[in-house]
């Protein structure tokens, strides 16, 4: 298998392993229950797989001279662009959202309101980031693994997918905000 069918796969199974982690999360917040073991178990695939699905990108991109130069067509590589930039901002986003919980109890026990209010900005936009680059990727994804080859469906399924994503991110946003509230400013 192909380096960027490896990354295509991998892609799909972290897209996968995604909504499984997000709807437990949502479950969770919504239940006020919280099971740090079935956590681990929905939060460990996707980490795993997401690893591995960057490091198959990146090494396409720049061992197999994948497109790295889009400058000069702005327009025509608009979608190119805007994923690879929110694959970029996923990862130092990552790293807040993976102490989300400490950060919050730690500011909202100190009072540092403002440092609070930035860590669930945090929270949000990384959503939006995982959002938008699953939404701008799905479609690329079937294109590379050869099970999606007219336009007119690809427009259809991109369709589907960026009102899915935009629903799961508005959904997740505000369950976890919400939560996150109640928790930590109005317990």
């Amino acid at each position: 298998m192909g380096l960027k069918k490896a990354s295509a796969v991998l892609a799909l199974l972290t897209i996968l392993a995604l909504l499984v982690h997000v709807g437990y999360s949502v479950f969770c917040y919504l239940t006020s229950y919280y099971n740090p073991m079935l956590k681990m178990l929905t939060a460990a695939p996707v980490i795993v797989c997401a690893c591995l699905h960057a490091v198959a990108g990146m090494c396409s991109v720049f061992l197999l001279g994948d497109g790295t130069r889009v400058a000069p067509y702005w327009r025509q590589n608009r979608r190119t662009i805007i994923q690879r930039v929110s694959a970029a901002l996923i990862f130092p986003l990552l790293i807040v959202h993976l102490n989300t919980f400490n950060i919050l109890k730690d500011t909202s026990q100190s009072g540092a309101w403002p440092v609070f209010g930035l860590v669930l900005l945090a929270q949000v936009a990384f959503y939006a980031v995982v959002a938008l680059h699953v939404a701008t990727s799905f479609s690329r994804a079937l294109i590379t693994l050869g099970l999606l080859t007219s336009k007119e469906t690809q427009a259809r399924i991109d369709r589907i997918v960026y009102v899915v994503c935009t629903c799961l991110f508005l959904v997740a946003a505000f369950v976890v905000v919400r939560g996150q509230l109640g928790m930590f400013v109005f317990a």
